[in-house]
C-alpha cells in the first residue's frame, strides 16, 4: 500500500491511543457513585451541538483525505519550502490566521491532517509541528469574536461590538503570537528538509474532493442556520451512500472523549464546593481574575471556565485574556489540543504536548500578566 493511502486509512486511534478515553469514562462512574443523576441527565450534559459539529467535519475531513489532494498539496508545498524552521512558520501562522476567521477547530481540521501527510513524505518532526499548531489556533482564534466558542459567548454577554472585542483582545493575542514565534524559531532548526523515497503518489479523486467540498459548504451554512440534524444526515447519508469507506476512517473515538469531558467538567464545576469558593474568593477583577481563569481552564477547559467564572467575574478583559492563554498548558484547557493530537495520530502525542504546552503557558501567562498589572 502506497505510503499516502496509509496515511488515509490508518484507524483512527493509531498512535494516540485511548488512554484519556478510559481515564474520563472512570472518572464518570465516580461522579455517578457519589452523585448519582437520573440517566437522561446525563445526556443533557452533553453538547450535542458541539459534538454534532465535530462528527460532521471529522467525516467531510476523511473525505478530503481520501481524494489525494493532500498528498499532491504536501508535494507542491514541499517543492517551494527550503527549510524545516520556514515550513513550520508558515504552518503556524496560517494556523492562527485562519482559526480567527473560521474557528480554531476548522483550522486544526484543514491543517493537521496536511502536516500528517507532509510527514509521510519528508522527515518532519511531525508532533511538534502539531503541537504548534495547536498552540497557534488558541493564539490566533482569541483576536475575534467568533474565532472560538469561549469568545462567542463572552461577546454576547458583553455588548461589545466587533471591533471593540477585537481591540480589546489585540493587545494579549499580540503577546501570545509573539512567544508562538520565538518558540518556533527555538524549536524547529533552520536545516533543509530531507524528503523521503519517493513512493507511489495516491492518484487525486477529484469527484470526491469536490463531495467533499460541496458538502462543507453546504453542512457550514446548516449549521450556520441552526440546521444541525438536517445537516448531518446530508453529510452521512451522502458518504453511506457514495463513499462507505470514509465513514469507516472517521474518529469516533474522538466524539466519545468529547462527549465524556462535556459529562465529567460539568459535573465537576456544577460541585457546590467550587460555587462556594469562587463566591469567597477575591477574583472579580484585574489580575485576580485573569489568574483564576487560567487556573479554571486547566481543569475543566477553557469553555466551561468563560461560563463558570462569568457568574463571578466583573472584568471582561480580564476574564477574556485569561481563558484564552488557558488553552495552553493542560492538554484539557482546549478541546482544540484534544482535536489536533487525535486528528494526527501521535504514538507520544500528550507527552510532546505538555513538554511545548506547560513552559508556554507559564511564559506566556507571566508575559500577558503584565498588561492586567500595567
Amino acid at each position: 500500500m502506497p505510503a499516502a493511502e496509509a496515511v488515509a486509512t490508518a484507524p483512527p486511534n493509531e498512535g494516540g491511543g485511548n488512554g484519556l478515553l478510559w481515564v474520563l469514562l472512570a472518572v464518570a462512574i465516580g461522579f455517578a457513585v457519589v452523585h448519582p443523576r437520573a440517566p437522561l441527565d446525563y445526556l443533557h450534559l452533553v453538547d450535542w451541538q458541539t459534538i454534532g459539529a465535530l462528527a460532521g467535519l471529522l467525516a467531510i475531513t476523511q473525505g478530503v483525505e481520501q481524494s489525494g489532494m493532500l498528498q499532491a498539496t504536501a508535494q507542491r508545498l514541499l517543492a517551494r519550502m527550503t527549510t524545516l524552521r520556514s515550513l513550520a512558520l508558515l504552518l503556524t501562522a496560517g494556523a492562527a490566521l485562519l482559526s480567527a476567521l473560521v474557528t480554531n477547530d476548522v483550522s486544526l481540521f484543514l491543517l493537521v491532517p496536511l502536516t500528517r501527510v507532509l510527514a509521510t513524505q519528508a522527515h518532519l518532526p511531525l508532533a511538534r509541528l502539531v503541537v504548534l499548531e495547536a498552540l497557534a489556533v488558541n493564539a490566533g482564534s482569541a483576536l475575534t469574536p467568533i474565532g472560538n466558542p469561549q469568545n462567542l459567548y463572552l461577546w454576547h454577554r458583553s455588548g461589545e461590538s466587533f471591533a471593540g472585542f477585537v481591540g480589546m483582545m489585540a493587545p494579549t493575542v499580540a503577546v501570545m503570537l509573539f512567544w508562538l514565534f520565538v518558540a518556533v524559531w527555538f524549536l524547529v532548526p533552520r536545516t533543509p528538509i530531507s524528503l523521503k523515497p519517493a513512493v507511489d503518489a495516491q492518484p487525486v479523486q477529484p469527484r470526491l474532493l469536490w463531495l467533499a467540498g460541496a458538502l462543507f459548504v453546504a453542512f457550514v451554512v446548516a449549521l450556520d442556520r441552526h440546521w444541525l440534524l438536517a445537516g448531518l444526515g446530508l453529510v452521512f447519508g451522502v458518504f453511506l451512500l457514495f463513499r462507505p469507506r470514509v465513514l469507516r476512517g472517521v474518529d469516533w473515538a474522538l466524539l466519545l472523549i468529547i462527549a465524556l469531558m462535556f459529562v465529567d467538567l460539568r459535573q465537576l464545576a456544577d460541585l457546590p464546593v467550587i460555587a462556594e469558593r469562587l463566591a469567597r474568593w477575591p477574583i472579580a477583577e484585574g489580575w485576580r481574575a485573569y489568574l483564576a481563569a487560567i487556573a479554571a481552564s486547566q481543569v475543566i477547559s477553557n469553555v466551561p471556565a468563560a461560563i463558570l467564572l462569568d457568574r463571578t467575574v466583573h472584568d471582561l478583559p480580564a476574564l477574556a485574556a485569561g481563558v484564552s492563554v488557558g488553552g495552553f498548558g493542560c492538554v484539557l484547557g482546549s478541546l482544540a489540543n484534544l482535536i489536533a493530537l487525535r486528528l494526527a495520530k501521535l504514538p507520544n502525542g500528550l507527552a510532546e504536548f505538555h513538554r511545548i504546552s506547560i513552559p508556554f503557558l507559564i511564559v506566556c501567562a507571566a508575559s500577558a500578566l503584565l498588561l492586567r498589572i500595567g
